[in-house]
């Protein structure tokens, strides 16, 4: 059973456009213009149990409506949504018992308790047991190197520890789910780093099903082998991010630096799937088809014909790749 699905979910709101002066405020009164925004349209996927999946777009795209609809807040306009085969809208209480969620913008954790407080108080929401409880605050305080912020006012936290004590409160109740929204948005390098890691361990160790929602797309690169792509309420892209970065930028760079001294570098070259694209001092750019040939054998008749000091294989940048995604046309 898939831990989440969707089955042609839509999502509408009728919201009323304001008039400009006291005329169009009267008018406005008793003669209201509203118009329908469709937030989402027509969209199906499904999550199995232990994948970690990014779930992207650019801004209003549908992205936090449609984490809304799974953990049960908004109701559907029409579809089908379930959560590890539960109605989010109709069972809710047994949904919440088994998802966790993060949201980079909003925090759970009261400001007003020590960090230990506020875990004592969601195991009271979630009833949890002493001893799952004490061991789970264990493993998840040595995970996320936040032991010694236990009795530290979760106003007094940076933004860093704030969001690693999210984290953990989040995953107290040991969820099946964790929604992730903007994790690492505003981290440090290294503050990122360890959310990731975590991240990664989760899924790996505890098989927990990731949906991570985020604009940092190094967060995609090392942590999500499948994306899902929304762009005006509708499913542009789904399937594995290697599959699509072949199938959007099915080229490759060869950067190659000679021996200086020895004439135009790479003199005379051709080649049915490669071209050079520039040439600067002894070091020359070259693109070549990845499924016409390999680098390895690209890089072997170099080396053969050429006086080629180091040879370094360039992939195409993610950055370039969401960005023509995006821009394609996603019809009305």
């Amino acid at each position: 059973m898939a831990h989440i699905e969707l089955e042609r979910v839509c999502k509408t709101f009728r919201v009323t456009r304001k008039q400009k002066g006291l005329a169009g405020a009267v008018k406005g009164l008793f003669r209201p213009d509203r118009r329908e925004v469709h937030a989402v349209r027509d969209v199906s996927f499904a999550i199995e149990p232990g994948e970690l999946v990014g779930f992207i777009g650019p801004n209003g795209a549908g992205k936090s409506t449609t984490i809304k609809m799974l953990s049960g807040i908004l109701y559907p306009t029409s579809g089908r949504v379930t959560v590890v085969g539960l109605s989010p809208q109709k069972q809710r209480r047994a949904v919440v018992q088994r998802i966790g969620a993060v949201f980079g913008q909003r925090s759970q954790l009261n400001w007003d308790l020590r960090l230990g407080e506020s875990y004592e108080l969601f195991k009271r929401i979630y009833r949890i047991a002493d001893d799952d409880f004490e061991r789970s605050l264990a493993e998840l305080c040595e995970v996320l190197g936040i032991g010694d912020l236990l009795d530290t006012p979760v106003r007094q936290m940076s933004l860093g520890q704030r969001m690693r004590g999210e984290l953990a409160g989040a995953m107290l109740h040991e969820p099946d789910i964790l929604f992730l929204d903007e994790p690492t948005m505003g981290m440090d390098i290294e503050v990122k780093a360890a959310i990731r890691a975590f991240i990664r361990d989760i899924n790996q160790r505890r098989r927990t099903t990731v949906l991570l929602t985020t604009h940092d797309l190094d967060d995609v690169e090392e942590l999500c082998e499948r994306l899902i792509i929304i762009n005006q309420g509708r499913i542009i892209e789904d399937g594995p991010l290697a599959a699509l970065v072949d199938s959007i930028t099915p080229h490759r760079y060869l950067i190659v630096e000679c021996d200086p001294g020895t004439g135009e570098p790479l003199a005379g070259f051709a080649h049915a799937h490669a071209e050079v694209l520039e040439r600067r001092d002894s070091v020359v750019r070259i693109r070549f088809a990845r499924s016409q040939v390999s680098a390895s054998a690209l890089i072997s008749e170099l080396s053969a014909r050429y006086p080629v000091r180091d040879v370094s294989v360039q992939e195409p940048d993610i950055e370039d790749v969401i960005r023509t995604v995006y821009g394609r046309d996603v019809g009305g």
